[in-house]
């Protein structure tokens, strides 16, 4: 389905641009599907939860500041691909790999709480070149980004409260979001190709130089996230918890808020966590058959 989706996005990319409007209501109901799972009475945070969300905004911002003294796209497309919450997939893959559903998707949950609240503020500050006000900007953002990830929430709430059975209905149809997913990344994939031929041949240097940091911020987000989940018991929720990124989100985010060239970032991004994902998922199909 991956090399599917991305295919069809490159091969209509001049026809994306008529339902590109439908990225944030796919990320909505993603989200919504998602939170529908999520059990509060479990919902439970650890100290391996505050180190990940350390590295994921603090980081992200370290590594900002530092390549932004070299080239602030490159810096912005990096920082998007650190920044981005946990993928609403990732509880799906850890429990594959034999790790703590319930801890991915609540650190799933809180990640992306932190996101909606701190993006637009970050988002904001870093701007796209235009001549906005910081005010302005930042309203503009969080009118946007505040309903798409904290709307889901509520309305799973909502149904709980009110309609149990349709919640539970769509809690157990999980494996609709991986095909909402698929037609998501179809179109931020073609409006990624559409934006990127566009520009000139003197911008591909920095196209490649961004899809090798993209490769090296994934296996430093899994490799580190491994290190602090082993910390507390479980070294596979740590590492998809930090490593596998809601890349939609983040190519949205980069397209609509930042240089669209940051948009690499994260599009690489997919293909290197999921890289990373099918190698791991082998590796254990592997050892089940030894």
């Amino acid at each position: 389905m991956l090399p599917l989706a991305m295919v069809v996005g490159v091969l209509l990319h001049a026809q994306i641009g008529y339902v590109s409007f439908l990225s944030p209501y796919l990320i909505f109901v993603m989200l919504l599907i998602t939170y529908c799972k999520v059990s509060f009475a479990n919902f439970r945070i650890d100290g391996s939860m505050w180190w990940l969300l350390a590295f994921q905004v603090i980081g992200a911002l370290a590594v900002y500041l530092v390549l932004c003294q070299f080239d602030v796209s490159i810096a912005q497309s990096i920082f998007i691909c650190i920044f981005c919450p946990t993928a609403t997939a990732a509880p799906v893959i850890t429990g594959m790999l034999g790790g703590k559903i319930e801890r991915v998707a609540t650190y799933s949950l809180l990640s992306n709480l932190v996101v909606a609240i701190a993006a637009p503020v970050l988002l904001a500050m870093m701007g796209s070149g235009e001549n906005v006000e910081f005010a302005a900007s930042l309203k503009r953002i969080a009118v946007n980004v505040l309903p798409l990830i904290l709307g889901p929430l509520a309305v799973a709430l909502l149904l709980k409260l009110t309609m149990p059975r349709v919640r539970d209905t769509i809690a157990h149809h999980q494996g609709l979001s991986f095909y909402i997913w698929a037609v998501a990344l179809i179109i931020v994939v073609g409006n990624s190709v559409s934006f990127l031929m566009k520009e000139p041949p003197s911008r591909i240097p920095t196209m490649l130089i961004i899809a090798v940091l993209s490769l090296a911020a994934c296996l430093a987000q899994f490799y580190f996230g491994r290190k602090i989940g082993a910390r507390y018991g479980d070294k596979i929720a740590g590492a998809q918890s930090l490593g596998q990124k809601n890349t939609v989100l983040a190519i949205w985010l980069a397209l609509t808020y930042l240089d669209p060239i940051a948009s690499v970032g994260p599009a690489c991004y997919i293909a290197w966590h999921n890289t990373v994902n099918s190698v791991q998922i082998y590796r254990r199909a592997h050892a089940g058959m030894l």
